[in-house]
């Protein structure tokens, strides 16, 4: 099976939780089937180039607008390439793909939507591009979502539930458990330097919610490393300074994934204080998790409070809500049997119930059902005969 995933961004220009869940798929699947990446670049000429051996076209993009890259030729490069895969695995929210689905795809051709996040921070946007998303679902096979609440609160979703598939995300377990003796050594330097330290991960966007991170380091005696990029850099690094908390926020920027697993191994816990339902799932939950770090996260009407849940793994305080996630933070630096409780039933959690090879297996197994429903409708669409004698068979 030759599969191609779309997507609007992928490493090294934009890391995140999504492209890092491709990645999973494409290699998870690689000894049995070929994948290929179809993205734009966040900004600059395209380019071709392997990703862990798969392959990647980066299309030449002028810039970004409402996190969407500005990329013209996408949509025709999608069409035109769909003419040689078995399936296209789009992966939402990205209007150019939706784009490349009305220009046409082959009947023959399979396509899966991995419902990731509505489109939230552009209202007006999403309301123009509603006909093109509903055409996109409608030509799907299936739609994989990773919680059951990504249908339920979706506009879109309601009229083809019986499409969705509901697979959670799963990660490399034991890679993030696992520690070299170097590794350890520099997870001993940072705990001595930084006794009470918080993580969080992610792009520096406003749904991330890490300015009110930072508001609540000001009612906590803590320190927060929060690793990523992005455009709101310069305003929390502002923000940190007015707060009089800039000795004790630092912004990372991008670290390696093996720097980032030492951090999480050094950290006493993990913040995620996600402010709106743009935020789906929260992937590195499971990563920080899998370290046996006890969550802190905030109750959004997604998959984000399910993965770490209230009083079992994670403390889930309301979005944006400084006092509160302040609050809980000290909870967890100051009561050490319970962090130490939450962050082994996070790692027993994780261990059970995000496994990376059940995850790929099951996308694996949506993706052939695909398959093989895109060529019986193919066969019906050129002989309507054909697909009445199949029916009376079946239904004898």
């Amino acid at each position: 099976m030759r599969v191609l995933h779309a997507y609007k961004v992928f490493p090294p220009d934009v890391v995140g939780g999504i492209t890092e869940v491709i990645a999973y798929i494409a290699k998870g699947m690689a000894p049995r089937h070929e994948s290929s990446l179809l993205v734009a670049r966040s900004r600059g000429w395209g380019r071709r180039y392997t990703f862990d051996a798969i392959p990647v076209e980066a299309l030449f993009s002028f810039g970004t607008l409402l996190s969407t890259p500005i990329a013209p030729s996408f949509p025709f490069v999608l069409a035109r390439r769909s003419r040689q895969a078995n399936l296209v695995a789009l992966h939402h929210p990205f209007p150019l793909n939706d784009i490349g689905v009305a220009l046409g795809l082959p009947r023959r051709t399979a396509l899966v939507v991995h419902w990731h996040s509505e489109i939230l921070r552009a209202r007006p946007l999403a309301g123009l591009l509603a006909p093109l998303i509903r055409h996109t679902l409608a030509r799907a096979q299936r739609i994989i979502v990773s919680h059951p609440a990504l249908v339920s609160e979706s506009p879109f979703l309601a009229a083809h539930a019986g499409k969705c598939a509901i697979i959670p995300f799963g990660i490399d377990v034991a890679y993030w458990a696992e520690l070299d003796g170097a590794q350890r050594r520099r997870v001993a330097e940072l705990r001595s330097r930084y006794p009470r330290l918080v993580m969080a991960t992610g792009r520096l966007v406003p749904y991330k919610g890490f300015d009110v991170l930072v508001e609540a380091l000001r009612r906590v005696d803590a320190t927060a490393i929060i690793v990523g990029e992005g455009a709101m850099r310069h305003d929390l690094l502002r923000m940190a300074q007015q707060r009089g908390v800039a000795e004790r926020v630092i912004l990372a920027g991008m670290l390696s994934r093996d720097d980032l697993k030492v951090h999480l191994h050094a950290a006493q816990l993990y913040a995620f204080p996600s402010v709106s339902a743009a935020e789906a799932f929260g992937i590195v939950q499971i990563e920080a998790m899998a370290v046996g770090l006890p969550i802190v996260n905030t109750d959004l009407p997604t998959g984000v409070p399910h993965v770490a849940r209230h009083g079992l793994e994670a403390l889930t305080v309301p979005p944006n809500d400084p006092a509160a996630l302040a609050a809980a933070i000290a909870q967890l630096l100051d009561d050490r049997a319970l962090a130490q409780r939450l962050g082994a039933a996070g790692r027993r959690r994780a261990t059970t119930e995000y496994d990376l090879q059940n995850f790929v297996k099951r996308i694996e197994d949506v993706y052939e059902q695909a398959v093989r429903a895109a060529s019986t409708q193919a066969e019906s669409a050129r002989d309507p005969r054909t697909s009445r004698l199949r029916k009376a068979i079946e239904r004898d």
